[in-house]
């Protein structure tokens, strides 16, 4: 499986990556992996640390001639994203990622590609085991679960880790340098309810909202892609006044960092109202297509008749559910006055699921402002609070405040100047980088974000441009061989 992916150049880094795609490694299961890196490091004769907690530190001796080098920490993180499309029968814990060569990009079949970080990983790796590249001394540092909590970040010990300089390859478009990110908080709120008995003269439809893009909440949010949380509950709310609709079981989206491509739910309305709403149905899903014709030319709002529910969710609490869902702030909230182009605060209200008892919202909320991160964990609190709702705020992580000063930074930018011939953007990212979480413990690492071109993170589209892969690591290897001397 996934042989194709052997004769691309450079050939270091995708022999890896093909290693990484047949091993499962979703977020908070990474055991496999770990187990992998512990084995990779250790044959080939190198210090190799798991903590307590799974991140893989791996050390490399200085090329001779280079031990006065600065040391460099090369930083990755060891899980991905599982997304996969309703229509593909895949394991994440189990099955191994099927990935195809399309034109000058790399993709994987329905599934997330996991390039997000396994270019980052297999760079790093290919640095490891290479016996013909100058360096200094090195440390590889790979984290765990940092797409869901960023819990091998903020679990990481000082002392650990000896170098100098992070470099951390988590970025997504080759040529640009990362130098601050966001920081981000998990908002979860939970609604109680109580079942009632179907009412009789009733009939019951499943509807569907699918078809949607998705993507990083963070580099995504201002696409204006569709949200199939807001669209489903957009409707509902009408259907709910103009048809007598009464909820059964809702449920969108599956994870904090994912925009939510589907949307399902379970419906009961009076009998004499079933064809209005099979009618309203086709209606709105056309309102949907033209406001996102651009976007989302794929989108469908399907309804299918079903048997009765066993129950019902209790009146009361199925409006204030409706009404917090459909006025819960959504998507970009504010631009950069800093840094033009540049999403300062959004949130992406990424899940709604059910169980018999409770509903549970969860957001994701990002800012480089602290202050305005705050203001909106109020909202946003707010909001779900006159519902009824309880509201914890929690998971919070600090963005990385941009250092303009940064040796490393000025050194990167003579390198890619010299062997491209243009100037590297300069950039922050509206994404959660573990840098700022890093700093903690080490406050005095300087430290770049950069990587190859990716495109549909998060995603089932998500595809790695072959090309800036080639780039990524010729100026990754003149990097390393230019790291300044220890002062």
């Amino acid at each position: 499986m996934n042989e194709e992916i052997l004769a691309l150049q450079p050939s270091g880094i995708w022999k890896y990556f093909r290693e990484l795609l047949n091993i499962p490694r979703p977020s908070k299961k990474e055991e496999k992996v770990i187990k992998y890196m512990k084995e990779f490091g250790e044959n080939l004769g190198l210090q190799t640390v798991v903590d307590e907690v799974g991140n893989v530190i791996i050390r490399k001796n200085a090329t001779p001639g280079m031990e006065n080098r600065q040391g460099v920490i090369l930083q990755g993180h060891l899980d991905m994203v599982p997304q996969k499309n309703t229509d593909t029968v895949h394991d994440f814990e189990k099955d191994p990622i099927s990935a195809w060569v399309d034109g000058e990009w790399v993709k994987a079949k329905g599934t997330t590609l996991g390039a997000d970080n396994g270019m980052g990983v297999a760079a790093t790796m290919a640095v490891l085991s290479a016996k013909d590249l100058q360096h200094g001394p090195l440390e590889a540092l790979f984290t765990i679960d940092e797409e869901t909590g960023m819990t091998g970040a903020f679990n990481l010990k000082p002392g650990l880790l000896h170098g100098d300089i992070l470099l951390n390859l988590d970025s997504e478009d080759e040529g640009e340098l990362y130098v601050g990110c966001a920081g981000g908080t998990n908002a979860t709120m939970t609604f109680t309810y109580k079942s009632e008995v179907v009412p009789s003269g009733y009939q019951g439809f499943n509807l569907s909202l699918k078809g949607l893009k998705g993507g990083h909440s963070g580099l995504d949010i201002n696409m204006g892609k569709g949200n199939a949380n807001k669209l489903l509950f957009r409707y509902l709310k009408h259907a709910v006044s103009k048809h007598g609709l009464r909820l059964a079981s809702v449920e969108g989206g599956s994870l904090r960092n994912a925009i939510p491509r589907e949307a399902f739910a379970t419906v009961i309305v009076p009998s004499e109202n079933a064809d209005k709403l099979v009618k309203c149905i086709a209606e709105m899903e056309a309102i949907f297509k033209k406001e996102l014709s651009l976007t989302e030319p794929d989108l469908s709002l399907t309804i299918a008749p079903a048997g009765l529910p066993s129950s019902v969710m209790d009146k009361a609490t199925q409006d204030k559910l409706i009404h917090a869902v459909y006025g819960c702030p959504n998507g970009t909230i504010r631009m950069s006055d800093a840094m033009p182009g540049l999403v300062e605060t959004s949130t992406n209200l990424a899940v709604v699921k059910m169980d018999e008892k409770t509903i549970t919202v969860l957001c994701l909320l990002r800012s480089s402002v602290d202050s305005a991160k705050e203001d909106l964990e109020e909202m946003i609190a707010s909001v779900f609070t006159l519902a009824g709702a309880s509201v914890t705020m929690d998971g919070k992580y600090p963005g990385w405040k941009p250092n303009p000063d940064s040796a490393i930074l000025l050194t990167m930018k003579d390198v890619y100047k010299n062997h491209f011939g243009k100037t590297p953007d300069i950039k922050a990212i509206h994404a959660g980088l573990e840098c700022g979480i890093l700093s903690g413990p080490y406050p005095a690492w300087d430290m770049i974000s950069f990587g190859p071109t990716i495109r549909f993170p998060h995603s089932p589209d998500e595809k790695v441009n072959i090309p800036s892969v080639n780039k990524f690591w010729d100026f990754l290897v003149e990097t390393l061989k230019n790291i300044p001397v220890k002062k």
